[in-house]
């Protein structure tokens, strides 16, 4: 069997992680600083497959059939704040029958560093697209009915949440500290009626041992995927 080498990284305003997948095993790194970029051995390799994925709140959902790519700033500016100079892009979700609307314009550079320094193995840069599109595409492989996958960084919970095949919630929270993150994750599952001690909670974002114990005291299993 021959496998694809790859790598998905997140990058957010205090730094990044990754994760390599090679012959069937994945390696996390954690997170790291930003100062650490051009001395990772693992950035200097090119692979078969590259993500890189911000986190961004300037991000929304909109339904396929509504969505206007000449409308795309206009939807966005009506539930987030842009500056003149944000530039807005769109991707596609077609598990959701959606498009994402975002921006990367947060007032960061790493994510484009990442993107210019680690290449695909063809040479190709690739694009930096929003965590919400990771978190969104990580719902659709879960075995379960229940599906809640949540991302914590620089003072933001992000949180996606699918029953079968409804997605339910796709939004993300000013939480100043994990333990008002938790509060939210909480919230949002009794307002939908979900049972924590019968589910588990899956995280893209790196957990500390203290923030997976949290965790653990009120679910049935948290993954870090």
């Amino acid at each position: 069997m021959t496998y694809k080498r790859g790598i998905s990284i997140q990058v957010s305003l205090g730094g990044y992680s990754f994760r390599i997948r090679t012959e069937g095993k994945t390696r996390a790194s954690g997170w790291l600083s930003p100062d650490r970029i051009f001395t990772a051995p693992e950035f200097q390799s090119r692979y078969d497959e590259v993500e890189i994925f911000l986190f961004t709140p300037k991000c929304t959902l909109v339904p396929s059939h509504f969505f206007d790519p000449s409308a795309a700033r206009s939807i966005l500016s009506e539930v987030v704040s842009l500056d003149e100079g944000d530039m807005v892009e769109y991707v596609d979700v077609p598990s959701v029958g959606g498009v994402m609307v975002f921006s990367r314009s947060i007032g960061e550079r790493l994510s484009a560093v990442v993107s210019e320094t680690v290449l695909r193995a063809d040479g190709y840069k690739a694009r930096v697209l929003p965590e919400f599109y990771a978190m969104l595409m990580a719902a659709e492989d879960i075995p379960e009915y229940n599906r809640i996958v949540a991302s914590y960084a620089d003072g933001r919970l992000y949180l996606v949440v699918s029953q079968g095949k409804t997605l339910q919630l796709c939004n993300s929270f000013e939480a100043a500290d994990f333990t008002t993150a938790e509060y939210f994750i909480f919230l949002v599952m009794k307002k939908l009626q979900l049972n924590p001690e019968i589910s588990t909670v899956y995280f893209r974002a790196p957990l500390d041992p203290a923030q997976e114990m949290s965790l653990y005291r009120y679910f049935k299993a948290v993954e870090q995927i």
